[in-house]
C-alpha cells in the first residue's frame, strides 16, 4: 500500500473547482472535497447543486474554468474520459452505457488500447479474478440483452476495475435495485474499501448514506455547505445542510374514506413491437381516495402498464372506469386517448421520460401547460391567461427553479423539469391520477411537496396510481401495493403491514410460486 494510501495523502482532492455555464449560472462555485483510499463519499444535494457537474468534471467530461484536481497528492488535468482513466478514475452512470448483443466480457475489453490481438480466454479469466476478489456474481460470456438491471450495474463496474480505477464514482447506483441487490452491492463495495479504493457515490437516499458512506459532503446552490463524517449526523441535520431549513421528514397517509372501485382492470396482456408478451394477464383494482403502489425491478411491465390504460399502448383484456357521477361502467379499451379526455376521464400520465413524451424541450413553462388544453380552444387564438396563471402557481409552490416562466423547459435542470411535469398533471384535477417515478431526481424536499400533493389528491377522492423505485416511499406512501416480475403479477399486499424485504422477494419472484402472496382485490 502506498503512502497515499495509508491515508496521508488524498486519493482526490479538488480545491477551489469552479464551472460556468452559458447565463452565467454557476453549476460548480469554489468547491473544495476530498475523499481518501479506502475511504466511502456520500455526494448529497438537492436539484440544481452542481452534484452531476462536479462529478463530471472528476471523470473528465467537463472542463473546469477555475480550480484544481489533485491525484494522490500531484497536480492532474483532466480533458477528457480518457484522462480520467489514465489517472485511475472510474465512473459508473445511472443509466448504463453497454451493447446489448455483446456479451459482458466483450463490452468490459470494448475500447481498450492494446497491441496485437486480444486473447478473449485470457480477458475471461481476469474478469473471474475480480469478481472472485470482490464478490460479484456474473458469467463473462452472457449477453447483455440475456441480464438483468443488477448484472448489467456488475459489468460496468467490473468495466472499470478491468481497467484499474483506483477512485470510483457511482451516480444513483441503487435507484432500479431490489432491497436484496443493494444489500449485495454495498457488501461489494465495503470490500472495495477495505481493499483501498476510494469511493464517491451520489445518492437521494439518505438511510443508505448513513448505512453506507464514511463521510458525506453536501452542496447548495453550487458550493460546498459542509463535509461531516457519518457517523455523527442524521437524516434531519443532512436534510436543513441541503435545503438550508427545517423539513418535515415525514408522509402523513391517511386511511382510505369510503373508497369505491373506480378503475377495473382484468386480464390485461400486451405484447412489445417484437411480439414479445411484456404483459400477462394482469388483474387488479383500483378504489377511489387511496394510493395504489407498483413495484418492480426496471422492465418489469410498469410502463406498458399505465401506456395500456391511458389507451397509449395497444393491449388485450379489460380496463373499465367506473364513472363516480353516473356510476356507468367505461371499456376504456374501445376508446382512444383523445375520447377518453372527451368522457371527461382524466388518467393524468406522468411518463418516465419526462423530455421525450412528458414535455417538449423547445417549448416555455407556459406553453407545456397550454399542451393540456390547446384543443379546447375556440377559433384560430389561444387564451394564454389561465396557462400563465397556473405555470406562476408551478413555480412558486414547488419552488422551479428558473429565470422566468417563458424560459424553454430544456434549459432546466432534470428536477426542475419534473416539477413542472408533476405540477401541470396534478392541476388538472383528475378523477385517476397515474404518476410513473414523479420524484426521480427530485430531491427531498422535492420530492416531500410532491408527496403532500399527491396525498392531497387522495383526500379529495382521487384514485391515485404511483409507480416508485424507492421501496421506503412506496410502504409509507401507498395503501396497497401491486408487486410486478417479468410483466406478471406476483402479488398485491397491504402497505401497512408488509415489509420491504417481502416486496423485495416478490420482485423477483418466479409466479409459479407465489406462497400465499395477497391477491389484494378486496
Amino acid at each position: 500500500m502506498t503512502k497515499a494510501q495509508q491515508g496521508k495523502v488524498p486519493a482526490l482532492r479538488l480545491e477551489g473547482i469552479t464551472k460556468e455555464f452559458v447565463g452565467k449560472v454557476k453549476a460548480n462555485d469554489n468547491i473544495n472535497l476530498s475523499v481518501d483510499h479506502g475511504q466511502i463519499l456520500s455526494v448529497l444535494g438537492e436539484n440544481g447543486s452542481g452534484k452531476t457537474t462536479l462529478m463530471n468534471i472528476i471523470a473528465g467530461i467537463y472542463f473546469p474554468d477555475h480550480g484544481h484536481i489533485y491525484i494522490d497528492g500531484e497536480e492532474v488535468v483532466m480533458r477528457s474520459p480518457k484522462d480520467a482513466l489514465r489517472h485511475n478514475i472510474g465512473m459508473i452512470h445511472q443509466h448504463f452505457k453497454l451493447i446489448d448483443i455483446f456479451s459482458a466480457t466483450e463490452n468490459i475489453v470494448l475500447g481498450l488500447d492494446e497491441k496485437g490481438r486480444l486473447d478473449m480466454k485470457q480477458c475471461v479469466n481476469r474478469v473471474k479474478e475480480i469478481a472472485t476478489q470482490y464478490g460479484f456474481e456474473i458469467d463473462p460470456e452472457k449477453k447483455i440483452y440475456e441480464m438483468s438491471v443488477s448484472e448489467k450495474q456488475t459489468v460496468e463496474i467490473i468495466k472499470v476495475l478491468y481497467r484499474g480505477a483506483d477512485i470510483l464514482i457511482l451516480d444513483e447506483p441503487t435507484a432500479v435495485l431490489t432491497p436484496q441487490e443493494t444489500e449485495k452491492l454495498f457488501n461489494i463495495l465495503r470490500k472495495m474499501r477495505d481493499d483501498g479504493k476510494a469511493i464517491i457515490i451520489i445518492t437521494h437516499k439518505l438511510h443508505e448514506v448513513l448505512s453506507l458512506s464514511d463521510r458525506v459532503t453536501v452542496l447548495c446552490k453550487g458550493r460546498n455547505v459542509g463535509t461531516v463524517t457519518t457517523a455523527e449526523t442524521n437524516e434531519t441535520e443532512l436534510t436543513e445542510f441541503m435545503v438550508g431549513k427545517k423539513v418535515m421528514l415525514n408522509i402523513n397517509r391517511t386511511m382510505p374514506r369510503d373508497p369505491k372501485p373506480r378503475l377495473l382492470v382484468k386480464n390485461l396482456s400486451c405484447k412489445d413491437v417484437e411480439g414479445l408478451e411484456v404483459l400477462k394477464d394482469i388483474s387488479f383494482t383500483v378504489n377511489s381516495g387511496e394510493i395504489f403502489g407498483i413495484a418492480g425491478v426496471a422492465g418489469s411491465g410498469q410502463r406498458e402498464l399505465l401506456e395500456g390504460i391511458a389507451g397509449l399502448q395497444k393491449c388485450e383484456g379489460e380496463v373499465v372506469y367506473l364513472d363516480p357521477k353516473t356510476g356507468e361502467a367505461k371499456d376504456l379499451q374501445k376508446k382512444t386517448p383523445l375520447q377518453i379526455q372527451e368522457l371527461g376521464v382524466r388518467l393524468s400520465f406522468v411518463p418516465e421520460d419526462r423530455l421525450g413524451m412528458g414535455l417538449v424541450g423547445n417549448m416555455s413553462i407556459v406553453d407545456n401547460v397550454m399542451l393540456r388544453s390547446y384543443n379546447k380552444g375556440k377559433g384560430i387564438f389561444l387564451h394564454r391567461s389561465a396557462p400563465t396563471e397556473l405555470a406562476d402557481k408551478i413555480i412558486k409552490e414547488l419552488e422551479v427553479v428558473t429565470p422566468g416562466k417563458s424560459t424553454p423547459v430544456r434549459r432546466l435542470s432534470g428536477g426542475n423539469v419534473q416539477k413542472v411535469l408533476v405540477g401541470r398533471e396534478i392541476a388538472a384535477s383528475p378523477t385517476v391520477l397515474m404518476t410513473a417515478y414523479p420524484v426521480r431526481g427530485l430531491d427531498i424536499n422535492a420530492s416531500y411537496t410532491i408527496y403532500n400533493l399527491l396525498n392531497k389528491q387522495k383526500e379529495g377522492g382521487t384514485a391515485v396510481v404511483f409507480v416508485g423505485e424507492d421501496l421506503d416511499v412506496l410502504l409509507e406512501l401507498c395503501d396497497r401495493i401491486l408487486v410486478l416480475c417479468s410483466g406478471k403479477v406476483t402479488g398485491i399486499v397491504d402497505a401497512r403491514t408488509t415489509t420491504k424485504a417481502e416486496l423485495g422477494r416478490l420482485m423477483t419472484q418466479n409466479t409459479n410460486d407465489k406462497d400465499g402472496a395477497s391477491d389484494g382485490q378486496g
